[in-house]
């Protein structure tokens, strides 16, 4: 892309369909990074318009106003005008709003709009607007705006052509100078009066709501069948986890085990043998075995959060949640931290109480988040056997969701002993804005599922493979002395320091070989997995058969119950520490949930290693 292509940012509030947007205008030609200096995504793409003009694509955080001091929308307002570092002004913004909800969505639109640079209105979610019967003036609303409005469907393929032929054939051009002075707006008026003025001028509504949408709430907002119809969801999203993944998964274990062997054979003994063999296809390759079942369950959250399900959820536990300490608002954080507990941390700055954003904070890593899925499933898959129970559910898909309501349950506990410390009565409201439902799209669902796999093989050919290589090599140097009889591994570096650690890990069921692997975890948790896949296959040399059947052999199931319950509970790894030290601006925060973490997870592990040993 030329550096005269046309910057253009698009702009909305929450729930506008802005990404779908952006989505349908630069498909998969787009990248995600976060701003220099602050953890806030930033989304960039690109796309050719039908004149060969090159446009360049910002998708910029949501916002509801540019009158606050949430760091997304801080970041919004100073990228539109020109005011962050290293981001020039964009040549075009395009504000997104949605047609079904503009009481809403309209006063964002006058905010931008007194930024004073060119800027066209993306009325969007027009089919369902037409659909409810919802009749919009559309050029009397432009004459009022002073800005052209243009109709877009952003979830239906070609609804976006009027808006590209519009900035085709009207957009100012690359790089042109600032235009604050070119639309005359009253700065001081009212904005709401101005929303009031507007939608009385050119919007019939003929109902405030949507009849289907209705028909359905009153079943998924009940407070009894709501709340079971939740539960249910949540617990089949966990079964296919294990139905649709699991097969994929052993095809992909199969596939890397049949490499090893031929890399193995085809290979002269020694040290660059042992790291193919060893470090990467015992290693990354058994990782990289867990993808699909991480890609699964990312598919079930994404669905759930496009269908406009997940701000429903966060209404109907709106009363649990406060009674244990927290509020509504903290859902959605909450459960995006089932995907990574990083952008849940950062999704707290959404949550005004200051008591109920730390509280939000410190249980936010509790939430079972994808890295740890490889663990869970390895473990699961060698010591809890597949078979149907009840008639029709699988009891490793059972256990698996086990596993995810006991961090749900720790994190209840933890809330709820944190409101009893600080004595804290009062009420917290809960506003916030439920969605239409609307189909999910095959399009927005795939590139999530690509962003999200691809940030998982960045990470496994980046810190992953370097905590490998490092695994492999302590794991084999430096070699047995003469006349050792014990296996080689045993005289490396990793034998010694496993040693040292067991001592602090044997009360709670865990070998050397499991405590050491703790410590790279705490870089990140998927690396334990790895780290168990190289030192085994160091230890067994090429005589591999998956980790799975090495595991089962070589431990107890006791010990591998209290593994999984240790990972629920376990201290989070060095990025989250890292963000909520950024977030909280305070060591002592991260201390305390390094601190609470570790206590949990070694008295659960103990509690589970001893019931577990009576038992069996």
């Amino acid at each position: 892309m030329s550096a005269a292509a046309l910057r253009i940012a698009l702009v909305g509030s929450p729930n506008c369909g802005k990404t779908a947007l952006f989505n349908q205008l630069t498909g998969s030609r787009q990248k995600v990074a976060n701003y220099a200096g602050v953890t806030v995504e930033r989304k960039q793409g690109w796309f050719t318009a039908p004149s060969g003009r090159g446009l360049q694509v910002l998708d910029l955080p949501g916002a509801y106003s540019f009158d606050t001091v949430s760091p997304d929308e801080r970041i919004t307002r100073d990228v539109l005008v020109g005011a962050h570092r290293d981001e020039a002004a964009p040549d075009l913004i395009v504000c997104v709003a949605d047609a079904t909800n503009l009481r809403l969505h309209l006063r964002f639109v006058l905010e931008v709009r007194r930024l004073g640079r060119p800027m066209v209105v993306a009325l969007n979610m027009m089919d369902a607007a037409r659909r409810r019967g919802i009749a919009i003036d559309v050029a009397e609303l432009s004459r009022r705006l002073g800005v052209p409005v243009v109709e877009t469907i952003a979830v239906r393929r070609g609804g976006a052509r009027a808006l590209i032929a519009h900035i085709d054939a009207h957009a100012p051009a690359a790089d042109a100078a600032d235009v604050h002075d070119a639309i005359a707006v009253d700065a001081t008026s009212d904005l709401h009066a101005q929303v009031r003025d507007l939608l009385a001028a050119t919007v019939a509504v003929p109902r405030a709501t949507d009849a289907r949408d209705d028909a359905i709430d009153r079943w998924a907002l009940h407070p009894v069948f709501g709340l079971l119809i939740l539960g249910v969801v949540l617990f089949l999203v966990f079964q296919a986890v294990y139905f649709l993944g699991k097969p994929m998964t052993d095809m992909i274990g199969d596939g890397f085990d049949w490499l090893g062997a031929h890399a193995a054979a085809s290979m002269p003994d020694g040290p660059l043998r042992g790291l193919v063999t060893d470090g990467l296809f015992g290693g990354i390759g058994t990782v990289l075995g867990f993808l699909p079942e991480i890609l699964v369950l990312f598919f079930f959250i994404l669905v759930l959060e496009e269908s406009g399900y997940l701000p429903r959820a966060a209404f109907l536990l709106d009363r649990v949640m406060v009674a244990v300490g927290l509020s509504g608002r903290s859902l959605i954080p909450l459960l995006s931290s089932f995907a990574c507990a990083i952008p849940g941390i950062m999704g707290t700055r959404a949550i005004t109480d200051p008591r109920d954003r730390l509280a939000t904070i410190l249980v936010a890593p509790l939430m079972t988040c994808s890295a740890r899925l490889p663990v869970y499933a390895l473990l699961i898959g060698a010591f809890i056997p597949s078979r149907t129970v009840l008639g029709m559910f699988n009891l490793q898909g059972v256990v698996l969701f086990a596993l995810y309501a006991i961090g749900i349950a720790g994190a209840v506990l933890v809330a709820w002993v944190m409101k009893r410390i600080r004595g804290d009565r009062a009420d917290h409201l809960l506003l916030m804005e439920l969605p239409s439902y609307r189909l999910p799209q095959v399009r927005d669902v795939a590139l999530g599922l690509w962003e999200r796999g691809m940030i998982f093989l960045k990470r496994l050919t980046g810190v992953i493979l370097a905590l490998t290589v490092l695994m492999w090599f302590i794991s084999t140097f430096p070699g047995p002395p003469p006349g050792a009889t014990e296996p080689a591994i045993e005289y490396s570096f990793a034998g010694q320091f496993g040693r040292v650690l067991v001592h602090l890990f044997a009360p709670i069921g865990f070998n050397w070989q499991i405590s050491l692997a703790l410590i790279p975890a705490f870089a990140a948790r998927e690396t334990a997995v790895a780290a168990l896949g190289t030192v085994y296959a160091v230890a067994a040399g090429a005589d591999t058969a998956g980790l799975g059947p090495i595991l089962a052999q070589n431990i107890s199931l006791a010990s591998a119950l209290s593994l999984l319950v240790w990972f629920a509970f376990a201290p989070q790894c060095m990025s989250t520490l890292a963000i909520i030290r950024r977030e909280t601006a305070s060591w002592r925060v991260v201390g305390i949930s390094f601190g609470y973490m570790f206590v949990m997870a070694y008295a659960a592990s103990f509690i589970t290693f001893r019931l577990a040993s009576a038992l069996t």
